[in-house]
């Protein structure tokens, strides 16, 4: 069992930046491979990148390619979603997730309880 939470939401404006984080209390933090994914109002949840349980391999979708970047901390228990150049498509719920599989293939047995995003115009 994995427990999540994401913390750094809010409100940004196009072209703004924002910094979202998602806390482990587990010490086993570690053994896991991370993920964002997102849900705007009326759509599906969608996959937002991972990253690899040593931080050396990330992996983006291309919607956000080369505007967000995803970093973890083994030593504090926690990932981190940096968001640059924000659009607002971009508005959503960012939830973290956390999987015992590969980063580019895992199930994502564990999740966060999610934090709004909202980019204006």
């Amino acid at each position: 069992q994995v427990n999540l939470v994401e913390l750094g939401g809010g409100l940004v404006q196009a072209g703004g930046s924002l910094r979202l984080s998602c806390a482990a209390a587990e010490s086993t933090f570690s053994n896991y491979v991370m993920a964002w994914f997102r849900q705007a109002p009326g759509k599906d949840r969608e996959y937002v990148g991972a990253i690899s349980r040593s931080g050396a391999y990330t992996y983006y979708a291309d919607s956000v390619k080369g505007r967000f970047t995803i970093s973890r901390d083994n030593a504090k228990n926690t990932v981190t979603l940096q968001m640059n150049n924000l659009r607002v498509e971009d508005t959503a719920v960012y939830y973290c997730a956390a999987g015992e599989g590969p980063a580019t293939s895992s199930i994502w047995d564990y999740w966060g309880q999610g934090t709004q995003v909202s980019v204006s115009s």
